[in-house]
């Protein structure tokens, strides 16, 4: 455990996380770990949702957005974000009755993600963990 020197350099905490993890499959076991720093470190979650919602904002009725996501992260922010924004009505337990969603301005397109074909990803390995999900503007 490093308690007395920080580390300074990417090289000596990939290696440390190799030796913490070891090593399985093709991947290095610090692509996960530098993965979630940069995303952490840029906001990129954030900047993620607050982009949709002034897209959103933007979209004139009848336009279409399409969201491609790489990670499992950013798919349950595109997900939600469209199911949040194409219920006409929300019920809570505690409410009297069912209150119109002030948000309602989407309908959803695809009702589960496009995924890659076997033939993609074998073609463009990158494509593996990319979702494709789309939405209609319709107020």
């Amino acid at each position: 455990m490093r308690k007395d020197t920080p580390f300074t350099e990417t090289l000596s905490l990939a290696r440390a996380i190799e030796k913490a993890v070891g090593r399985h499959g093709r991947r290095h076991p610090a692509t996960q770990t530098f993965q979630a720093l940069r995303m952490e470190v840029n906001d990129e979650l954030g900047a993620l949702a607050e982009g949709l919602r002034i897209l959103t904002a933007r979209l004139e009725i009848g336009a279409r957005i399409a969201v491609i996501t790489f990670h499992s992260l950013e798919d349950r922010i595109v997900k939600n974000f469209i199911r949040d924004h194409s219920r006409e009505w929300l019920d809570k337990p505690e409410w009297p009755e069912p209150q119109r969603n002030p948000e309602f301005d989407l309908r959803p397109i695809t009702s589960k993600p496009v995924e890659p074909s076997e033939n993609e990803r074998k073609t463009n390995p990158r494509s593996r963990s990319a979702k494709l999900r789309v939405a209609e503007k319709i107020s």
